[in-house]
């Protein structure tokens, strides 16, 4: 059984849920989750429900000692530096030792606990069908989806834009490490993708809808799709149907691209994904997508 921890955001949940349910299928083996609130964290809950995956939660029993591990008490990280001197097929709990793709992580055994974000397709990649098969919407969530606006979508060549912004600029903390995207940076994605797109049409996704209205101006149609009535699960949605995106430096828009289908989709990203430049990013951005 493979257990993985659970914590941040939609997108953070979908990485880690990814990469356990590929190393569980490795090793012939179930995977379980294991949802933590990070104290301090904006208020984040469980949000695997909406898809077509088979949800089994952790109990007590399943997580018994690596509860030591991924508390932050002074015995639980002294525990963890010295489980770490361990061979990682040797190990049952298994820390991210850094940002970018750990080489020895498919060599974990197949009774582990993963703790960390796991952020890259690498971690998944080999089961990429699976991955896209269970992340689609269960039917009772895709009957809520606005048909309306997804029949504009779909009949237009539709651009998402992800602007986030939140506690990347409201944080001190969060805005250091992270930092939000400049309206200058929007500007270039959209030119180099109006290059290759006729008649192209923008909606926006957004947690600062106004600063994208008073900011970001585009000699197209837009549209506005964050107005709060939408679940995280339904404009993620809506950002895959669009033929091509623009995302953010998020987890979110992350997956909104890599869920499009669109076999001639352009996807652009931005460069800098850190304010922070201790973090290695070489392996977060698919090869096929446009770094600006």
């Amino acid at each position: 059984m493979i257990i993985v921890k659970l914590n941040g955001g939609l997108g953070n949940q979908m990485f880690q849920y990814a990469a356990g349910r590929c190393l569980a299928e490795k090793r012939n083996t179930s995977v379980k989750t294991d949802f933590i609130r990070n104290r301090g964290d904006i208020a984040r809950d469980y949000s695997l429900s909406c898809y077509s995956l088979t949800e089994n939660i952790a109990n007590k029993k399943d997580i018994g000692f690596f509860r030591y591990f991924v508390s932050r008490t002074k015995a639980g990280k002294l525990f963890g530096r010295l489980y770490k001197l361990l061979p990682i097929s040797g190990r049952k709990y298994i820390k991210e030792p850094y940002f970018h793709f750990y080489l020895d992580f498919f060599q974990a055994p197949d009774d582990a606990y993963l703790d960390g974000y796991w952020q890259s397709e690498k971690y998944s990649k080999d089961i990429e069908s699976v991955i896209r098969r269970e992340f689609s919407l269960k039917s009772e969530c895709a009957e809520k989806l606005d048909k309306e606006l997804l029949g504009i979508i779909n009949s237009s060549n539709s651009i998402s834009l992800h602007v986030r912004r939140s506690d990347y600029v409201a944080d001190n903390e969060t805005s250091r490490v992270h930092g939000a995207c400049s309206a200058e940076y929007y500007k270039k994605a959209f030119e180099y993708i109006a290059k290759s797109v006729s008649s192209p049409h923008i909606f926006i996704f957004s947690d600062d809808i106004e600063w994208a209205k008073d900011n970001l101006k585009f000699d197209c149609p837009v549209t506005y799709v964050s107005n709060g009535k939408y679940a995280d699960y339904e404009e993620m949605y809506y950002m895959s149907r669009c033929k091509h995106n623009i995302i953010a430096n998020s987890s979110f828009s992350w997956w909104g691209s890599w869920l499009n289908q669109n076999p001639e989709r352009i996807v652009v990203a931005p460069k800098n994904w850190f304010n922070d430049k201790r973090f290695n990013t070489k392996d977060l951005i698919p090869d096929s997508w446009i770094k600006i």
